[in-house]
């Protein structure tokens, strides 16, 4: 029956009482229930949403949230990237915002040009490739990594083998990040890089980003200058209103309206700054390159065992038009750029500023849309722009980018939800025998715990041996040290034992549990006497009154040791280390503890939410029979 009758719910204290009772109840769910939320909300963050605290992700309802976030990926979360290729002063990827009025026929123009364009595979490189502070596995790199491993068979020795790369396993796999504006930085060239040049050749366009000398020269102005379009005029004597009125000019700006200054920072970043593969220059500069190779190398001889060629004089040397990737005639050609001088004769040797020419995907999009309308009048018209000169075309990557966002916010949103969690399982998967490891650890610790606990309870609870409350008190007393005390004493006894770096190290320190076998002995001597003098009465064995009658009546007490046994098996990670310092043998949880020290918050969320899962089923599983023991016995 129940405690409050149904008259005496009628009261209203007694409503009252109830209602304290649920509001408790409720406020202590609500306690539980909000952090774990807010931990389901940080499974899906990245760099730039982490200073948020919402149950609900802003990019899951707002769609310039997740443009924000969306541009951190493809921009591999490098803010300078993004302003270089947009060409504007974001301060973080949080400000980012879409662009106010993107302009369809322009993005469509700049897509025709790239889709039918054979551009080299330097002047771009494509987003979700790397995220060093979000610290989790992009999408273009999780896929990039899923094709090597079914190229090698998932064996990551054969790829390192194959490829003469040195990867310790596939979850340290990663890519370089690509960036060809500086001189410095120079295309990968290594059988891996090939590899991912065809692969990026596969993505769609809309995953590129087109690298921008004209934005990286914006960028080396404001280093110079200042971020204050008014000290950039007062050093020039120029009247430009932004840094979007300032464009890199493919030639030295000469002429009528073009300043000094101008033509000495045009210089600069020509001969010493921007990479040569955007560097061109005229075919009359073929006599002075050759003369310069000349003075250097004074000999074809000379110049002959350094290049590894077989020319006969130095009139046979072709002038460069395309930069080659690696080695002395690259050192040359650079050289030959920002000057050289004789340090026999004192002469200088350097391209003459008027013969160099930048050729920049840019100027390319430029010259397109030139053969294809004709005048910028006509360009302006069909496109909807209204530029002045053709050096106000810019390359409308921004443009491009958020159009083909917005016909795929789902699948875009899905990627984030998920990117962290799928992070975390193919570290999991990949790693080790983690979870071989555990399960047969979780299985062999609740045996364990099933058979030894019951065994030595039944025996003090049946038999009741003089000494039976001391043996309890024993027992008890083993819960007065915390189990960091008795690692080291148990350590150097499985050292002697010589079981380190087995499953036996794992069980046999937990395998008698003392709150466990006082638990059992006291819900043992509950169950009827009865019971077992009517057994003894028909025959059976102690054996037979354990097993069928002892056991199969504790069904609701053996659930909550095997749930005990479960956690403190599963949960292990100190004792587990401590004992198994060969990764071999190494648990899920030593696992995910490495794994945890080298990524970002939303992968530590992740990583905690799917450790959760079997503990979750595990109780899931025992919850029914530990409440049939608690309700059946009040009910009879």
């Amino acid at each position: 029956m129940p405690i409050i009758s149904t008259i005496g719910r009628k009261s209203l204290k007694v409503r009252l009482l109830i209602a304290g009772i649920f509001i408790l109840l409720i406020a202590g769910a609500l306690t539980m229930l909000y952090p774990f939320l807010l931990m389901v909300s940080g499974s899906g963050k990245s760099a730039m949403d982490t200073p948020d605290m919402e149950l609900i992700p802003r990019y899951l309802e707002d769609d310039n949230v997740l443009w924000a976030k969306y541009t951190e990926g493809l921009f591999n979360e490098k803010l300078g990237m993004l302003q270089q290729v947009y060409q504007n002063d974001t301060i973080s990827f949080r400000k980012v915002t879409p662009p106010a009025r993107p302009n369809a026929k322009l993005a469509e123009a700049w897509g025709q040009f790239i889709t039918k364009t054979p551009l080299p595979e330097t002047t771009y490189t494509i987003g979700f490739v790397k995220a060093d502070v979000s610290k989790t596995v992009p999408r273009s790199l999780r896929e990039f990594a899923n094709e090597m491993q079914q190229r090698f068979d998932g064996n990551i020795e054969n790829l390192n083998e194959s490829l003469g790369t040195d990867f310790a396993g596939w979850n340290s796999f990663y890519l370089p990040l690509e960036s060809y504006l500086l001189r410095r930085q120079i295309p990968i060239i290594t059988p891996i890089g090939k590899l991912f040049t065809e692969f990026k050749a596969r993505q769609p366009v809309d995953l590129r980003y087109y690298f921008s000398p004209e934005g990286f020269y914006k960028e080396y102005l404001r280093t110079q200058y200042g971020r204050d379009i008014k000290k950039y005029n007062q050093s020039h004597g120029t009247k430009y209103k932004s840094y979007s009125q300032v464009h890199l000019d493919r030639r030295a700006p000469t002429g009528p309206g073009r300043t000094e200054q101008e033509l000495k920072d045009w210089e600069v970043f020509a001969r010493s700054i921007l990479n040569l593969l955007w560097i061109r220059t005229e075919s009359n500069a073929a006599p002075l390159y050759r003369d310069y190779l000349q003075a250097k190398y004074t000999s074809i001889a000379g110049l002959n065992r350094n290049y590894g060629t077989k020319y006969t004089s130095f009139k046979q040397i072709p002038l460069i038009e395309i930069p080659p990737n690696e080695g002395l005639a690259l050192s040359d050609w650079g050289t030959f750029i920002e000057g050289w001088i004789d340090p026999d004769t004192g002469k200088t040797y350097k391209l003459p500023l008027d013969m160099i020419r930048i050729d920049s995907v840019e100027f390319m999009f430029r010259d397109h849309l030139k053969a294809t309308y004709g005048t910028l009048d006509k360009a302006n018209a069909a496109l909807g722009t209204n530029h002045t000169k053709w050096l106000d075309v810019t390359a409308p990557q921004e443009d491009f980018q958020y159009l083909a966002f917005k016909q795929q916010t789902g699948d875009i949103r899905w990627e984030f939800v998920t990117r962290n969690y799928l992070a975390v399982i193919d570290y999991i998967v990949l790693h080790g025998r983690g979870i071989i490891n555990t399960a047969i650890y979780c299985v062999l610790a609740v045996l364990g715990a099933l058979i030894v606990n019951p065994l030595a309870a039944y025996a003090l609870s049946r038999y009741k041996p003089p000494s039976a409350y001391k043996v309890l008190l024993f027992l008890m007393l083993t819960m007065a040290f915390p189990p960091l005390v008795t690692m080291i004493p148990q350590f150097l006894m499985l050292r002697e034992f010589g079981m380190l770096n087995t499953f036996w190290a794992l069980i046999l320190p937990g395998l008698a549990n003392g709150y466990q076998i006082f638990l059992l002995k006291g819900f043992f001597d509950s169950l009827p006497k009865e019971l077992y003098e009517s057994a003894a009465l028909d025959g059976a064995g102690e054996f037979r009154m354990f097993w069928q009658f002892t056991m199969a009546l504790s069904k609701p007490i053996l659930a909550v040791i095997a749930l005990g046994a479960f956690n403190i098996a599963y949960a292990n990670f100190m004792f587990a280390l401590l004992i198994c310092q060969d990764e071999k043998m190494w648990t899920l949880m030593v696992w995910l503890y490495q794994l945890q020290q080298k990524s970002g918050q939303g992968v530590i969320y992740a990583s905690l939410i799917l450790a959760a899962i079997p503990t979750f089923l595990m109780f899931a599983f025992t919850q029914n029979i530990i409440m049939r023991g608690i309700v059946v016995p009040v009910e009879k």
